[in-house]
């Protein structure tokens, strides 16, 4: 998979940008606060419909103006791709070679990128939010479903966790029952792909920390349900009968607190090192390594489950891997998939990399220069 053409109007800072990608190896080199992040942004928020810095599209635009727009043409073992989206007062329009998409969930997974920035640390050191919204960004690429139910899901969680707020005395059980029936059903699909998600991704990136770290220590992570019996090997039918009796069991609870205390929602990833938690037993580079090795991981499964490589997105961040075998690793993967990478400097890059085409960033203006 390869992006060939990107095209901004009235993103971030760029009120016009064009940037014609190579399929090897692209560097964008600027002073930080000129736009190289946010042509990464734009990238990304095509591929997976959610920026990794934003919950606003109104700050996505451009300052006093009221519309964006991204145009994105791609590559894929399935045709070309010309993917446009469109932010705006009434929200979002997306468009897939010219066609007008009803649903994000439609949308998203038409490219899949993974990218690699300075915020990764919070995968590791962060809040479970952190690590959900990696299983949903990264299997939401690769599983239009997987969108389709987390969205049924939320839509629930949502309906159920009002009418806990404002429920009477004595409450109506049917109606607490016709929203457990939803959140069981949607959630048990959540669940059971994110398990299966995680089962495959363990062994890729406890492969790729062995080699970062010289098979010092040994890396797991775990999936931690917040639904008490859940359990890899059971069918959705089985996890929807458990999550529907995790519901009922905690009714009450629910009704005194107002939220719903069970379900994907509150779900968490566990890591660990040599069978330790890593909150509590991971050095600052420990954590880096994790973090480095679950988006590395993250690149061969989707090859393995697409049939092609997604394009990496390194921003900023080869200037913080000071071993020289992370570099090496992360380098080595740039020669088997099309990459972009931001950087401040261009010195010790230029000398690492064999080939690659080179912009400059200035003001919101792309501009290609000569190698």
């Amino acid at each position: 998979m390869d992006i060939r053409r990107v095209e901004l109007h009235d993103f971030r800072n760029y009120a016009k940008a064009e940037i014609e990608l190579s399929p090897g190896v692209n560097v964008l080199v600027g002073e930080n606060g000129q736009g190289k992040t946010n042509a990464l942004e734009a990238m990304l928020l095509i591929a997976v419909g959610k920026s990794h810095r934003a919950h606003r599209d109104r700050d996505l635009i451009r300052w006093e103006q009221d519309r964006a727009r991204i145009l994105l043409e791609a590559s894929t073992r399935y045709g070309d791709r010309r993917l446009t989206l469109e932010l705006g007062p009434e929200g979002r329009r997306a468009f897939a070679n010219g066609v007008q998409v009803g649903r994000m969930t439609e949308f998203v997974g038409q490219v899949q990128v993974v990218l690699f920035a300075p915020e990764d640390l919070d995968l590791v050191k962060g809040s479970p939010r952190v690590r959900r919204r990696f299983l949903d960004t990264e299997l939401g690429q690769m599983e239009p479903l997987y969108l389709h139910h987390l969205s049924l899901y939320n839509r629930a969680l949502l309906q159920r966790n009002r009418w806990l707020k404002t429920a009477p005395l004595s409450p109506d059980d049917d109606v607490l029952a016709t929203f457990d029936r939803q959140i069981a059903f949607h959630g048990a699909h959540v669940i059971h792909r994110r398990l299966r998600f995680l089962a495959r991704l363990r062994a890729y990136a406890a492969r790729i920390y062995s080699d970062i770290a010289s098979g010092r220590e040994e890396f797991a992570l775990a999936y931690r349900s917040s639904v008490s019996g859940v359990e890899e090997g059971m069918s959705v039918e089985e996890m929807a009968d458990t999550v529907q009796r995790a519901l009922e069991k905690n009714r009450a609870q629910d009704l005194r607190f107002g939220t719903t205390s069970a379900g994907p929602h509150r779900d968490d990833i566990l890591l660990f090192l040599d069978g330790r938690e890593v909150h509590t037993a991971a050095s600052q580079g420990q954590q880096r390594t994790i973090a480095l090795s679950l988006r590395l991981a993250e690149i061969d499964f989707m090859h393995e489950e697409l049939g092609e490589y997604p394009v990496l997105l390194l921003d900023d961040v080869l200037s913080e891997l000071d071993d020289l075998r992370q570099r090496n690793l992360v380098l080595g993967m740039s020669r088997k998939v099309q990459t972009v990478i931001t950087t401040t400097s261009l010195n010790r890059l230029g000398q690492e990399l064999d080939d690659f085409r080179l912009f400059r960033v200035c003001s919101g203006i792309i501009a290609e220069e000569r190698v």
